[in-house]
């Protein structure tokens, strides 16, 4: 299914969409406020899109000096070519351990990698322990928001779910009554917990030391508890100094839920001294995206969820829609440049309004970046495609241009209800077009210049 078709069936409830488009929208909203209270909120995202460029241009050696770094820590650095090569590393970890049982905090790495289901097929049990990643866990659901996973949902159903699942009082949906409720279940499983998982926020070339931000303080108790604590992150969550820690720290939470910084920030300097702290660092496609002149400022991405919150289409349509790991704006350019078989229709859902560009804390240049694929992943046998080389093929000549332009305008004079409401127009089905102009600007124009003067 392509995205207009997900997209549909998510609108088929319009009372849900209007909710969801709400819920973002209020989001948005808390981000601007808070970008609002500090003064240089520009020369701060000037200044992130700077030293991001400027590691990416550099990635290789940034990534070595972090591997000394880290490894100079006490930690052990392994490298991952693709999604299955970073399972195969982490389960080896896990099987070497004896782990049978895992807490794992919020990843959108090892969601794109497939970890849990991976670990689940050889015997290991994985518990999501941010709640919005435990609630769509629970219901067997991937995220539909990067930042928001349960976004989706509404608290009686999540009521409903907890009443099934971790057997609270049907009817209850009291967000903190359901909080309280999952933090007991989520105690006995850090208890019980072998190892921890947990994602990178920001890898720190200069030191070696990991960065892991969290609202609910999960991943301090994944990392902390266990022996073992294994950290998952894609090759470009690296930057150069401790100093410029301070510039992506103020962005990330204000971009991604209006806070001036996220309740736990928790840096890692190597493992624990009766522990081990394992990294592994995955390109799953990002050399060839970093090698891509075009593509390649979408890896400064820093896992905000501003452009989803933002964006009118994923609002309205829902990150299911994309059925890809990363959705909304940034996912449409990373998940078809990834595979463009399976996503190419991805890149068109977008209105190139910009809003995604101005909310980005790291400037990237979404709307091109989507505008420039588009020619790159459509289907040449589309109606969409082929109906454009027909328009070109009509405005590339001015006699075929003024014949179509009077047939079309006869049309819309004859037979209103088919050309502009009919079943096959559908941009049109939500507009109302104006009254057809008698004449063509061609024929008012050519008129004016025999008269002299307006027609």
């Amino acid at each position: 299914m392509t995205h207009p078709q997900r997209a549909a069936e998510f609108l088929r409830d319009p009372a849900r969409a209007a909710w969801h488009d709400g819920a973002l929208w209020f989001i948005r909203e808390k981000r601007d406020a808070a970008s609002l209270q500090v003064e240089e909120w520009e020369e701060l995202r000037a200044l992130a899109a700077a030293i991001k460029a400027h590691t990416l241009d550099g990635l290789a050696g940034y990534l070595e000096q972090f591997e000394r770094n880290a490894r100079a820590l006490g930690a052990a650095v392994h490298w991952a070519r693709d999604a299955r090569e970073h399972n195969e590393i982490v389960h080896g970890l896990l099987r070497e351990a004896g782990v049978t049982r895992v807490v794992k905090s919020k990843s959108m790495l090892t969601e794109e990698c497939g970890l849990n289901p991976f670990l689940a097929r050889h015997g290991i049990e994985v518990t999501d322990t941010d709640l919005g990643e435990r609630i769509v866990q629970l219901r067997g659901e991937p995220p539909s928001h990067i930042v928001l996973p349960a976004i989706h949902l509404k608290k009686e159903e999540v009521g409903e779910l907890f009443a099934e699942r971790l057997g609270t009082e049907p009817g209850l949906s009291d967000p903190t009554r359901l909080t309280e409720a999952a933090r007991h279940s989520l105690r006995e499983r850090f208890l019980a917990a072998q190892a921890g998982i947990t994602g990178v926020n920001f890898a720190v070339a200069e030191t070696g030391g990991i960065t892991v931000c969290t609202n609910e303080g999960n991943a301090d108790l994944g990392a902390s508890l266990p022996p073992l604590h294994i950290a998952c992150m894609g090759i470009e969550k690296v930057i150069p100094r401790v100093a410029d820690l301070g510039v992506f720290l103020r962005l990330l939470a204000r971009s991604a839920t209006g806070q001036a910084i996220t309740a736990y920030t928790s840096h890692f300097q190597g493992p624990r001294p009766d522990g081990a702290l394992h990294i592994v660092l995955v390109d799953n496609g990002r050399s060839t995206i970093a090698a891509d002149r075009t593509h390649a400022r979408s890896l400064a991405c820093i896992r905000c969820g501003a452009c989803m919150n933002t964006c009118p289409v994923y609002r309205r349509t829902g990150g299911y829609s994309y059925a890809a790991t990363i959705p909304g704006p940034i996912g449409s350019i990373l998940e078809p440049l990834r595979d463009p078989e399976r996503h190419g229709s991805l890149p068109f859902a977008c209105s190139l309004c910009g809003s995604c560009r101005d909310v980005c804390p790291v400037k990237i240049d979404l709307d091109d970046q989507l505008l420039a694929l588009r020619a790159t992943v459509a289907d040449p046998r589309s109606a969409k495609t082929r109906a454009m080389r027909g328009l070109a093929w009509v405005l590339s000549d001015p006699v075929r241009l003024e014949r179509a332009g009077a047939l079309g305008r006869s049309l819309l004079r004859l037979l209103p209800g088919v050309v502009a409401q009919g079943r096959f127009n559908a941009w049109a089905r939500n507009r109302d077009l104006p009254d057809p102009p008698p004449k063509s600007f061609r024929q008012l124009h050519a008129e004016r210049q025999r008269t002299g003067g307006a027609p």
